[in-house]
């Protein structure tokens, strides 16, 4: 509602408040986010690990506030700037339309029609649906109203048919590879100098449909503005073997590793482990 409907300074100005009491009430999000800047940035004084955790959720805070002013009196334009889009050119030149490799980080949300915007591409994000229906609904509305096209996909096969046709439309599609979900098939790699796992799904369909992968990342840096950081894309052919896979998903998770050593209060993932 204050996003929505209440002035336009409190939609700017109130979300980092919001943010830093929701670090506060919800002790397993800040503990997520304390063990995720470990992992990025290493011990830290208690005064540094303070400020980082409320940073993140201020962030969060301020990315979620303008998702949900969109169509509404508070809805403004976003400024972005992309870096590496000289990777970004090359996958699309491929002409095979493009698997795009993404996380829980600023601005994800605004990330696709931005991206799709700036390079060209019609954008397809693949996602798992919210615990909430009330909060699916809510979420799906505002993303719809930024240009968000979203699909999602569950255990049957066949639910990869429709990627498959619009890569074949040379589109492009996004998948969060940050938060494996259970009991789907994963790649085994090193992240942050620690043993991971990522979905194994965005590859094998980059190996069916011959669709390059490209590492894409954002983050927000200040009221409505983002960056985007592309990272060299790579291809897997149809007798692509395991090692092959793994090799180049530990090229995603080093440039997963890359990007939150840039920005380590632009991670959002606050599942417990």
């Amino acid at each position: 509602m204050g996003a929505q409907r209440l002035p336009h300074w409190w939609m700017r100005y109130t979300p980092p408040f919001f943010g830093v009491a929701a670090a506060v009430a919800v002790p397993s999000a800040r503990l997520a986010v304390v063990r995720n800047l470990r992992r990025i940035r290493g011990p830290a004084s208690r005064w540094r690990e303070t400020l980082e955790v409320s940073r993140t959720f201020a962030s969060y805070a301020g990315c979620l506030a303008e998702v949900l002013a969109n169509d509404s009196k508070n809805a403004g334009e976003i400024e972005s700037e992309v870096f590496g889009g000289e990777h970004a050119r090359a996958a699309v030149e491929h002409d095979r339309g493009v698997l795009l490799l993404t996380m829980h980080t600023g601005g994800w949300e605004l990330a696709s029609p931005m991206f799709a915007r700036d390079v060209g591409l019609d954008v397809l994000v693949v996602m798992e649906g919210e615990r909430s229906a009330g909060a699916q609904a809510i979420h799906d509305r505002a993303r719809a109203a930024s240009g968000v096209r979203l699909v999602n996909i569950g255990n049957d096969p066949l639910d990869a048919l429709p990627l498959i046709r619009h890569l074949k439309d040379k589109g492009a599609i996004a998948f969060q590879i940050d938060r494996p979900p259970p009991n789907r098939r994963v790649v085994e790699v090193t992240l942050l100098g620690e043993r991971a796992t990522i979905p194994e799904g965005p590859f094998r369909l980059a190996q069916l449909s011959g669709a390059p992968i490209l590492p894409v990342f954002c983050a927000r840096v200040a009221f409505r503005r983002y960056q985007f950081h592309a990272y060299p894309h790579a291809r897997l052919d149809r007798r692509a073997s395991a090692d092959d896979v793994q090799r180049v998903a530990q090229g995603a998770a080093d440039a997963m590793t890359d990007f939150l050593r840039r920005h380590p209060t632009q991670w959002f993932n606050f599942a417990s482990r």
